[in-house]
């Protein structure tokens, strides 16, 4: 086995975090954000603190279709990481793209994460992000809420 590099690390996670919440896998969720605070990159308001309340806050405001998933594929891309005494930063952008029984596939948000993450146990996680929506799209088969730019 080799030893995956603080970068590259960093990145798979990243692609981790994105694939559960496309598969609304909530079990690798929990796992993945327990030593994360989810914050609202505008107002700073924290969302969610921990694995548990972060699944209770996506639970609460997407929707899950009949398949058991939210019919999305978040692409995390042009991230850029910066390594400092306290850990990692990184930001990247995210697209988010979905296709259900009454929408065609098409980009339905785009956006910025201003992540932090920590070496915790030799595992680069995440133990922050926030969330910055730049584009926001036809979120009616997403959202059971309604989000404005």
């Amino acid at each position: 086995m080799y030893a995956t590099e603080p970068s590259t690390a960093i990145t798979n996670e990243l692609h981790r975090i994105a694939e559960a919440m496309d598969a609304a896998d909530y079990d690798t969720l929990r796992s993945l954000l327990v030593h994360a605070s989810l914050i609202d990159g505008t107002s700073g308001h924290e969302l969610a603190r921990g694995g548990e309340a972060a699944v209770t806050h996506f639970d609460s405001l997407v929707a899950t279709h009949a398949d058991g998933t939210w019919r999305t594929r978040h692409v995390t891309t042009n991230a850029i990481i910066e390594f400092d005494d306290e850990g990692a930063s990184c930001r990247s952008t995210y697209t988010v793209f979905q296709q259900t029984d009454r929408l065609a596939l098409q980009p339905i948000i785009a956006g910025r994460y201003h992540d932090r993450f920590a070496d915790l146990d030799g595992a680069w996680r995440l133990v922050e992000r926030r969330y910055f929506a730049d584009l926001i799209g036809d979120l009616s088969d997403h959202l059971t809420i309604t989000l404005r730019s």
